[in-house]
């Protein structure tokens, strides 16, 4: 098992520019997953401005062209660097490739305002009470490989139905316990917000939560990705409560609110997706 830190690890070469090696570890079928994609433009936007005094606080992603496990190169520009907010764009691309995943980010230091959360978290059994994706299926239902990304990552769904179930479909609402096998925490104890961030970026299951047994296989890559982040991540595990609102034209549009242990909001992300099909 690899170490999250050192997977994202990015190189400075140049004013701006950066290197970088991506593991098939992270491929999520069939190819990397998103979040960890845009971790390494974000390590790269951190590193550019050297403020630890400034944190990330929200990101958009655009997936413009296919990035793929390999050598990366990673250009950064700074927007701005101000004193309390500081404002950078960041492309992964493929040694050679034209275009890539595109970050505009912002980080920021504590500010003067306001406090309260309006939101709050489903009502779901704990984590270990719930069943795992490792789990072996019930007898009847074909046991497949997961995907390298599920060797790194552990999940366990709390709310919703599972692929086999046989339901009227009515909602997309689904909530999931995860966590990292091996956590990329900071000297803090509190989990690298990167890797919430990369944890943020698995929303199509509401998708097929709404669509209930379909015969037809799809896949539904990210065409962006947008989080904010809250407070730390303390806990071992994190919930994401996700729902998609609205799917036409081949397009669906999901979010995800991102809880720890204890009920303390994490973070909030979307994305808009889209279709395509393993058949026909």
């Amino acid at each position: 098992m690899g170490n999250f830190a050192q997977d994202i690890a990015v190189t400075k070469v140049g004013e701006g520019r950066y290197r970088a090696d991506l593991d098939h570890d992270w491929d999520l079928f069939p190819i990397p997953q998103g979040g960890i994609v845009a971790s390494f433009g974000l390590r790269a936007a951190a590193a550019e401005i050297a403020d630890p005094a400034q944190q990330l606080r929200t990101c958009t992603t655009v997936f413009a062209g296919q990035v793929v496990a390999g050598e990366l190169e990673i250009d950064v520009q700074v927007l701005r660097h101000g004193r309390s907010a500081s404002q950078i764009v960041s492309t992964v691309r493929n040694s050679g490739s034209a275009a890539g995943a595109t970050t505009v980010s912002v980080f920021g230091g504590p500010r003067r305002g306001p406090t309260f959360v309006d939101v709050s978290p489903p009502q779901v059994a704990a984590p270990l009470d719930c069943p795992s994706y490792a789990d072996d299926p019930p007898p009847g239902v074909e046991r497949h490989e997961p995907s390298p990304f599920w060797t790194r990552v552990e999940g366990r769904p709390a709310l919703g139905h599972a692929p086999w179930e046989d339901y009227e479909p009515t909602t997309s609402d689904v909530a999931t316990w995860y966590r990292f096998l091996d956590p990329p925490r900071l000297d803090d104890g509190s989990l690298d917000p990167l890797g919430v961030l990369t944890l943020a970026d698995r929303m199509p299951g509401c998708i097929g939560e709404r669509l209930g047994r379909d015969d037809d296989q799809w896949f539904a890559p990210s065409a962006d990705l947008t989080i904010h982040l809250f407070e730390p991540l303390r806990t071992e595990w994190l919930l994401a409560h996700d729902r998609a609102r609205w799917a036409d034209d081949g397009w669906a549009s999901a979010e995800t609110t991102l809880w720890d242990e204890h009920g303390t909001l994490v973070g909030y992300a979307t994305q808009m997706m889209l279709f395509t099909y393993t058949r026909g």
